[in-house]
C-alpha cells in the first residue's frame, strides 16, 4: 500500500467518526462510524428517505414506484430480476467494447478541439453507457443536454416567482425527456424486444409513466454520479504526479485500487437517508420506529477502524476498497462494476494522451440534502 499525500478535494464538512450514533436537535439520528453504518444499511426494518421519495409517494396509489423507492420483498424481487444487466460477465460481453469505443470518441473530441470541459466529455460517455443498459437508444439528438439541465442543482435561495419558474422549467425538461427519449425507446421495444431494462419493464406490464420513473432514477444513478466520479478522479490524478504515475504505470488491478481509494475519499453521495419501520438496534443503541436516520457515508469512510492509518490520505490498496461509497444492503448500487469499468477505460485512454494537462481548475457545488457534489469547468488541454 503506497501512501500519497494528496487528500480530499471535495470538502463537505465530513468529520471523522466520533460517537457512533447520536440524535440531533431536529430529531434526526446520525450515524458516522463505518461498522454501525454498514449494519444499519443492511437492516431490513428501514425504508428509503430523501432522493425525491416524498414527492414520488404521492403517486404510489396510481402507479408502481421506481425500484429505487421500493423496499421489502417487492424491491428484492425486482433487484433479483434485473441483476443480470449489471454482472461483471455482462459488462465484459455487452458493454466493454462500447466503453472503449466511446472513450476513444471523447478523447478524439479533446484532441480535435485542443481543450474541453472534462465534465462534458465524461457525461457523453456515462449517458451512452447507461442508455445501452436501460434501453434509451432511440432518442432524438441532445439527451445529455436534457439530462444535464434536469439534474442541475437547483438554486437553494429561489423564492416566489423564481421558485415557480424553476419548477416549471424542470417539468418542461422532464416532459422533453419523456417525448424525445423514453417514448421512442418504448415504442421501438413494443415492436421488438431487446435485452435491456425497458424491454423487461414492458414485459412486466409497466405503463409509460412508470417506465419514465425508472429511466429517471437510473439516469441519476448511472449517468450523473459516474460523470462526477470520473471528473473528481481525474482531478486527483492531474494534481498529484505520484498518484498519476501509480495509475498510468499499473495494471488493471492497480488502477482499480487507485479509483477505489479516490472514491472512498470522495463518495459522490455523501449522506444516505432512511426511515426506520420498527425499532432498530445497532450496537448498544436502539433507534425508535419512525425515526429519520442520516448515514454519513463520507465520514464513515474515514473511520480508522476500517480504513486504517491516515484515513484522509490517498493510500491505494486499503482492504476497505471504496468503503460505503456505493451504499450497502438492499439498496447497494447495482451498477458499481459498470461505473468503475467505464471510469478506468476512459481515464486510462485519457491519460495516455501526450501533453494532457489541466488549464483551469473546476468549481464545486454541493447538493446539501444528500451531500452530493457537482464539478464543472475542469478544462483539459492537449
Amino acid at each position: 500500500m503506497t501512501t500519497v499525500n494528496n487528500g480530499r478535494k471535495v470538502h463537505r464538512g465530513a468529520k471523522a467518526p466520533g460517537c457512533p450514533v447520536r440524535v440531533g436537535d431536529d430529531g434526526v439520528w446520525h450515524i458516522q462510524d463505518y461498522a454501525t453504518a454498514r449494519r444499519f444499511l443492511r437492516h431490513n426494518d428501514t425504508r428509503q428517505a430523501g432522493l425525491g421519495i416524498e414527492n414520488a409517494l404521492r403517486h404510489q396509489h396510481r402507479m408502481r414506484l421506481p425500484m429505487l423507492y421500493r423496499d421489502g420483498p417487492e424491491h428484492r424481487e425486482q433487484r433479483r430480476q434485473t441483476a443480470r444487466y449489471f454482472t461483471p460477465k455482462r459488462v465484459e460481453s455487452a458493454y466493454r467494447e462500447l466503453m472503449h469505443r466511446l472513450a476513444d470518441q471523447q478523447c478524439e473530441v479533446l484532441r480535435r478541439r485542443g481543450a474541453a470541459d472534462l465534465s462534458a466529455l465524461s457525461f457523453q460517455l456515462a449517458v451512452a453507457v447507461a442508455a445501452e443498459v436501460v434501453g434509451l437508444t432511440d432518442s432524438a439528438p441532445g439527451m445529455p443536454q436534457r439530462l444535464d439541465r434536469f439534474f442541475a442543482i437547483p438554486d437553494p435561495d429561489a423564492r416566489g416567482l423564481s421558485a415557480v419558474r424553476q419548477k416549471a422549467f424542470n417539468n418542461f425538461v422532464l416532459l422533453s425527456f419523456l417525448w424525445r427519449d423514453v417514448r421512442p425507446a418504448v415504442a421501438a421495444r413494443r415492436r421488438h424486444r431487446r435485452d435491456d431494462l425497458i424491454s423487461h419493464l414492458i414485459d412486466q406490464g409497466c405503463s409509460l409513466p412508470e417506465i419514465l420513473g425508472e429511466c429517471v432514477t437510473f439516469a441519476a444513478a448511472g449517468m450523473v454520479t459516474t460523470r462526477e466520479f470520473i471528473t473528481v478522479a481525474a482531478w486527483h490524478l492531474l494534481t498529484d504526479e505520484t498518484l498519476r504515475a501509480q495509475y498510468t504505470g499499473g495494471d488493471q488491478a492497480a488502477r482499480v485500487a487507485v479509483l477505489h481509494e479516490i472514491l472512498r475519499l470522495e463518495p459522490v453521495v455523501g449522506d444516505l437517508l432512511r426511515w426506520t419501520t420498527a425499532d432498530v438496534t445497532v450496537g448498544d443503541v436502539a433507534i425508535p420506529s419512525g425515526a429519520r436516520v442520516e448515514v454519513a457515508v463520507a465520514a464513515a469512510n474515514l473511520d480508522p477502524a476500517e480504513a486504517g492509518d491516515q484515513p484522509r490520505a490517498v493510500c491505494p490498496g486499503r482492504p476497505v476498497g471504496p468503503g460505503l461509497s456505493f451504499g450497502d444492503g438492499a439498496h447497494k448500487c447495482p451498477g458499481a462494476h459498470i461505473a468503475i469499468q467505464e471510469t478506468d477505460i476512459f481515464l486510462s485512454r485519457l491519460f495516455a494522451m501526450p501533453g494532457l494537462r489541466m488549464i483551469r481548475e473546476p468549481t464545486v457545488t454541493i447538493r446539501p440534502d444528500i451531500a452530493s457534489y457537482e464539478i464543472k469547468g475542469l478544462i483539459l488541454a492537449v
